[in-house]
């Protein structure tokens, strides 16, 4: 994992918030429905079970759970012969609550009421991707 925010300008504190292999894991339309799988399942599942979303054989569904692994965002245990894996989204949801927060008390969450793209906050960026900065 690298950890190295030297080439992220810090606007606000917000680099420290990121980390690249959790957005990247979470980047993958299949990797974030396995992820939901095993979340939204009562008991920990094996690449089996997992591989039950998507219609995809449980070689490849092994090699997305590998990636949610070292993300963190889920946990394997040996089980006799099998692995099982679980959630483990507790730091998920801390690092974007507290990646919201340095968004919004950060340059890009205050000021002249211009954005990077140097319009206006609701009308540019935000609104090519969905959303408005957090305004209402």
């Amino acid at each position: 994992m690298n950890n190295d925010t030297s080439l992220c300008p810090d606007f606000g504190g917000l680099c420290r918030h990121v980390r690249p292999e959790v957005f990247k894991a979470l980047g993958d339309p299949t990797r974030l429905a396995i992820l939901a799988r095993v979340a939204g399942a009562d008991a920990p599942l094996t690449v089996s079970q997992a591989s039950e979303c998507c219609g995809i054989h449980f070689s490849g569904v092994s090699r997305h759970l590998k990636v949610l692994r070292e993300a963190g965002l889920v946990a394997a245990e040996k089980r006799g012969r099998d692995v099982v894996y679980r959630p483990v989204l507790g730091e998920l949801a801390v690092m974007l609550r507290a990646l919201a927060d340095a968004i919004e008390t950060g340059p890009a969450g205050r000021g002249s009421g211009t954005d990077r793209c140097g319009g206006d906050r609701g009308a540019c960026c935000a609104t090519t991707l969905g959303g408005t900065h957090g305004r209402q």
